[in-house]
């Protein structure tokens, strides 16, 4: 890595170094010239006219000034000759080098302005302007991934804020019979109050549901992974759901082995297959199966949860996953999922570790679910 970055900037060394260099040699090629033209051949005899000239003396006084005043303290002269010229071409160098600062404050402008088009810098300064890009594109991602943040949190209160209304209309409407009818038949009141308890148990669905994929959005579970037994935790799990199961006549088949053990949160995993037996009750065709199997893999345990129902467009599976998202948007939800099930399954898969995907062809719905194996072989 370090023989890379230095590789990245050889150009812009090797041109500063050229720089330095001629300026050294320049400045050599200077002092050499003034020492010779000022100390040997006709400069000196140019000096002593200058001299002679200017003081209005003859040429043997001249000469005795320019032999002991200038030639008398050459070096002096001839360091504060080399002290100039240095000075200069230092100053030519800075000023030079100046430019680079300029090209590099140019560029950050150009980020700060967000201006269209890639920054372009010299040519020996290519690192410096893919950086600069890479920057850029990185401050792009994130002023798009802020705004589709914020897209995401007003949809969010908005889908919750509509699917919260119905179940809360029925309550607030059955309860307001209730009021406007103090003498209804005990039988009738009954019926009334089991439908409003019924639609307040799916409001407090709904908002629990709300309440854990925001606390899983925002990290705030931490995990306590232990040894599972996969099949009896399917099993016991297809017992729990099987009026829901009944009530859409389907059957659950598991294909799993006995000694299969995954290492997971067990609450947290549970509602993952949960989820997805729900799911696949939902969209199941009536009198189908919903087929569970296992398998395992050097690096994970492969889970496959497969029903019978309407092939989902390849368009549409991406967006399974999404908060508030029904693949048949006739279902309300009153009567149908809060769209939260598979999104809440999706983020803690992640937290384990693991991934989920789904696929659909030929009337058959498989949601894939792998979880790493490293955990608890170790």
């Amino acid at each position: 890595m370090k023989n890379h970055k230095e590789g990245e900037y050889a150009a812009f060394h090797r041109k500063i170094m050229l720089r330095f260099c001629f300026n050294i040699f320049i400045s050599a090629v200077l002092v050499g010239a003034l020492y010779l033209l000022l100390w040997k051949q006709r400069v000196g005899d140019w000096t002593v006219g200058i001299i002679a000239y200017c003081m209005k003396i003859d040429h043997e006084q001249a000469f005795y000034i320019y032999h002991n005043y200038f030639r008398g303290y050459r070096e002096m002269f001839f360091m504060a000759a080399i002290l100039m010229v240095l000075v200069i071409l230092a100053w030519h160098l800075f000023r030079w080098m100046t430019r680079y600062f300029k090209e590099i404050d140019c560029g950050i402008d150009a980020l700060l302005i967000e201006e269209a088009g890639p920054i372009c810098l010299s040519a020996e300064m290519l690192p410096f302007e893919r950086k600069l890009n890479v920057v850029r594109q990185e401050l792009a991602n994130r002023k798009e991934e802020t705004a589709d943040a914020n897209r995401r949190k007003d949809e969010l209160v908005m889908y919750l804020a509509h699917d919260i209304r119905t179940p809360l209309t029925s309550v607030i409407g059955y309860l307001n019979l209730l009021e406007e009818e103090p003498d209804m038949p005990a039988e009738r009141r009954a019926k009334q109050v089991h439908i409003t308890l019924e639609k307040a148990y799916r409001l407090e669905e709904m908002i629990n549901e709300f309440f854990e994929i925001t606390r899983l959005n925002s990290g705030q579970i931490q995990l306590a992974k232990e040894q599972i037994d996969l099949y009896y935790m399917l099993v016991q799990l297809g017992d729990e759901l099987s009026p829901l199961l009944d009530a859409h006549s389907n059957a659950l088949v598991l294909d799993v082995s006995e000694n299969m053990v995954i290492c997971a949160d067990p609450d947290k995993i549970v509602r993952v297959f949960a989820n997805l037996i729900k799911n696949a009750a939902a969209y199941s065709y009536p009198r189908t199966t919903i087929s569970i199997c296992a398998k395992e893999t050097d690096t994970s345990v492969i889970i496959y949860f497969r029903n019978k129902g309407k092939t989902i467009p390849a368009e549409k599976l991406p967006l399974l996953f999404d908060k508030f998202y029904r693949v048949d948007s006739s279902r309300v939800s009153d009567t149908g999922g809060t769209g939260l099930g598979l999104a809440i399954a999706k983020e803690i898969v992640s937290l384990h570790g693991g991934s989920i995907r789904a696929v659909s062809e030929e009337e058959t719905i498989i949601f894939i679910l792998q979880l790493p194996l490293t955990d608890y072989m170790n």
